[in-house]
Order: C-alpha cells, then structure tokens, then sequence
C-alpha cells in the first residue's frame, strides 16, 4: 500500500462560524484571519495505492459551480485534483474508488463535471464507484433545513444516475471494522448524520482522515465545535472519544481542511487532549 496527498484547492471561510462560540481571542492564535475574518481552509484529499485499487478520499469543491458561488469562498492557490494526481503519475481515469466522507460540497462536489455540451452533470471518475453509506445518502437526498445549502443536488443525484454508486450499510457501533475497501470506519453524527472517518493500517501507523470531525489543529480543545454541526454536544462527545482513541494508540491524524499542519499526533495532558507533533505528509508517507 501506498498514500498520496491530493490537493484539490484552498478555499476561506469565516473564523466565527469555523469556531462556534469560541472567541476569536482563542482562535485566532492557530488560525490567523484576514481583514474579514476569513481563516485559510485546505481541501486535502487523500489517494490509497492498494493493490489494483486506487482509492480517493474527499474530492473537494469541483469547478462547475458559478463564479457567484465560489466568490463566497475566495478561492486561493494553484492546486487542483488533476495537477495533484499528475504529480504523483496519476489520471482521474486510473480512480477505481471514489470514497466521501460526507456529502456536503466541499467534500464531493469535485465528483461530479459538467458534460461536454454543458448540458447535464456526469461523473468526474468515470471507471470509479462513489461510496457512501445508506443513512447519510438518505440524510443529504432529502435535506433539513440548517444543511439545504451544503446539499447541492448537482453533486449528488448525478451519482445515482450514472449506476457507479455504492452505500455501505451502517453498524450498530461507532467503528466498522474492515470495510469492503479494507479500512476501518469511524462513524460521527454530530457535524452531519453518518459522517465517515477512515482509520487506514499503513506501515505500523493508524492513519485517520479527520474529515470534519477535526477539521484544523485548533480545533483539538473538546469546546471548540463548528458553527456548521447539527448537533454540537454530540461532537463533543464524539470528539472525546476519538481523540482519547488517538492519544492511546498514537494515531496519525490526517487533516483536510487545516491549510497550516497536514498530520498531527495527540497526547494527554492536564488539560484533555492536546497537539503532541506535527508532520508533513512526505514525512509519513515516504
């Protein structure tokens, strides 16, 4: 097995809703804003080598929504999928899997293209499945008010359409152990219904594609929820169970959205769970 970082593009959003109640006094010490409060925020994808499967992980915002769209996010930096999978011998054609987290659009909205006429969507990997699980496609098909405007029925319904999707069925526990793509899944309620958490074995290490469940470093202190969760108490406790997972068995925790750190480590301290180190992705996965 081998991992990749994929970069699929730097977005900004605002500190305030990326902190909750937390004050900016606080957060602002590991997310520094711009002159609107914007914070940097990653869309950091991760590609699994594993035998004949290729394996993508998140596929970030995409490019076929309006410039009115994407001028609500102020879109930063060079990267995209492509230039990322190119640097590392890739084509989104080699893509036998296409894995979401959850389904807002940050994280699956690069699933789906255009057609060629710009008449219709297709999918954006046409030789991949798109896996989710039964309870959260039915969550995001038919969305609650508060998460309308996160599930765009463009990146989703065309999933369906194509025949290339693929629900997991849900556990009665948290974790799922060895799914069909040969990870473990932690499954989280509280930023959205049903999102997934891959735990991959790789070399020794646990590594966690934190998704939404730890979005930055910052956010490691069990108070500091999104704005963005349905149901905040549940992500704290969610996020003291995990995190407690991580410091026990030294976990490699993989960040999507933190444009600052790409892996960190976790340790107990007097005060919870706290930042023991920081990695590059080249470090752990060279």
């Amino acid at each position: 097995m081998q991992l990749y970082p994929i970069q699929a593009g730097n977005f900004k959003l605002d500190g305030g809703a990326m902190f909750g109640v937390v004050p900016k006094s606080l957060w602002q010490r590991t997310n520094p804003a711009d002159n609107n409060n914007m914070i940097n925020i990653a869309a950091r994808c991760l590609l699994i080598e594993d035998g004949n499967r290729l394996i993508l992980i998140d596929t970030g915002m995409g490019n076929k929504q309006s410039d009115k769209f994407y001028g609500y996010y102020f879109l930063w930096g060079n990267d995209s999928i492509d230039t990322s999978l190119a640097a590392h011998g890739f084509h989104r054609d080699d893509i036998t899997d296409v894995f979401m987290t959850h389904l807002h659009f940050d994280h699956c909205g690069g699933s789906i293209q255009w057609n060629k006429n710009r008449t219709g969507y297709e999918p954006a990997f046409k030789n991949a499945h798109f896996w989710s699980n039964k309870d959260h496609w039915a969550w995001a098909t038919q969305p609650n008010r508060r998460e309308v405007a996160s599930f765009l029925k463009e990146n989703i319904l065309p999933m369906e359409a194509s025949g290339q999707l693929k629900l997991t069925p849900v556990p009665d526990t948290h974790i799922q152990k060895k799914s069909e793509l040969g990870f473990d899944i932690f499954y989280a309620n509280g930023h959205t219904d049903k999102q997934m958490i891959p735990m991959i074995k790789y070399k020794g290490k646990t590594i966690c594609f934190m998704a939404d469940l730890l979005p930055t470093a910052g956010h490691l202190p069990l108070p500091f929820v999104m704005g963005y969760d349905t149901r905040p108490l549940l992500t704290l406790d969610e996020k003291e169970l995990f995190l407690n997972m991580a410091a026990d068995n030294n976990y490699y925790l993989f960040l999507e959205h933190d444009a600052h750190n790409e892996i960190i480590t976790v340790q107990h301290t007097e005060k919870g769970v706290r930042l023991n180190e920081t990695h590059t992705c080249n470090d752990i996965f060279k």
